[in-house]
């Protein structure tokens, strides 16, 4: 994998994950699941395992109906897997919880915009 692909591949997932945390702190969960590919798994512990863009959707809705706000990421790493892929991992916080990424699956499609095929978080606090 040559340099170029590489840092495409990070932009593409850095300016996703922009619009991701954008629209979560603007109360847009349509806008959250707008992030996801259409059959994508996410894995909220404790909360549990929702699959496609409608339960993906349900469940930011009801996060964000109870008041959360203001995700931010915190020393967020990106590791590329190949041309058109990388994992995202990071500690993030809001205003009434925190957790860890461990694994956001971003993949990059040939409109060069990148979407989550997986994604596993946690709330610790």
């Amino acid at each position: 994998m040559t340099d170029t692909h590489r840092t495409t591949v990070v932009a593409a997932v850095q300016a996703a994950t922009g619009k991701w945390k954008s629209a979560f702190n603007e109360g847009d969960a349509a806008g959250c699941a707008a992030a996801y590919e259409k059959n994508a798994v996410m894995t909220a512990k404790p909360f549990g395992t929702f699959s496609g863009r409608g339960e993906i959707q349900a469940f930011w809705e009801k996060i964000i109906a109870d008041g959360f706000a203001e995700v931010e990421y915190i020393e967020p790493e990106i590791r590329v897997v190949d041309e058109a892929s990388a994992v995202l991992s990071s500690k993030w916080r809001m205003n009434n919880a925190q957790g860890v990424i461990t694994k956001e699956l971003w993949v990059v499609g040939q409109d060069g915009v990148a979407l989550l095929r997986e994604d596993e978080f946690e709330v610790l606090g």
